[in-house]
């Protein structure tokens, strides 16, 4: 190569550090509400990041972290199901329309249960790995974790994304 070879962990990130990060918004003051064990937790996370993050490790990303990467994704609605594919390491993901009761082992991409709310699909996501992180910054979760998403239509082309996320083992509050 011509020129001074980057560190090696640099080159593990293969093209992670070509992507910018995901957008998000937190409201009610922009502070995750991390209880005080998390956030030391959060914090070791953030600091060796290039080590312990799943987008480093081609992992699938989770929910909602998989919804807001900057990757597009495609939403199929069907009679019983909405699937949705994501262009970020193949993850997909299927949303029952009947409630199926609790998933028999915890994945990565959780289990989805979804219903309709007038024109908004309300989703609730469960059985997520703690492995996944919610963003680049060692945002984390335990097994108990508990993702309400809202996809409302706001025009032909454009959809608003909202998503509670709920985990008494980490957060103070949702």
């Amino acid at each position: 190569p011509h020129g001074p070879v980057p560190a090696i962990k640099t080159l593990w990130m293969g093209a992670t550090g070509s992507v910018p990060p995901g957008l998000g918004v937190i409201k009610g003051g922009g502070k995750i509400p991390y209880n005080a064990e998390a956030l030391e937790k959060k914090m070791e996370n953030q600091t060796y990041w290039i080590d312990l993050d799943p987008e480093v490790k081609c992992s699938l990303p989770g929910v909602p972290r998989a919804t807001y990467m900057p990757h597009p994704f495609q939403i199929f609605q069907g009679d019983s199901s909405v699937f949705i594919a994501y262009q970020y390491a193949g993850a997909v993901r299927d949303i029952l329309m009947e409630d199926p009761g609790r998933a028999p082992v915890d994945s990565w991409m959780g289990q989805s249960y979804g219903q309709w709310d007038g024109d908004t699909l309300v989703v609730e996501v469960t059985s997520q790995l703690d492995s996944t992180w919610l963003d680049r910054s060692g945002s984390h979760h335990s097994d108990k974790l508990v993702v309400t998403e809202r996809y409302t239509p706001m025009s032909a082309n454009h959809l608003l994304y909202e998503a509670t996320i709920e985990d008494p083992e980490v957060f103070t509050e949702p």
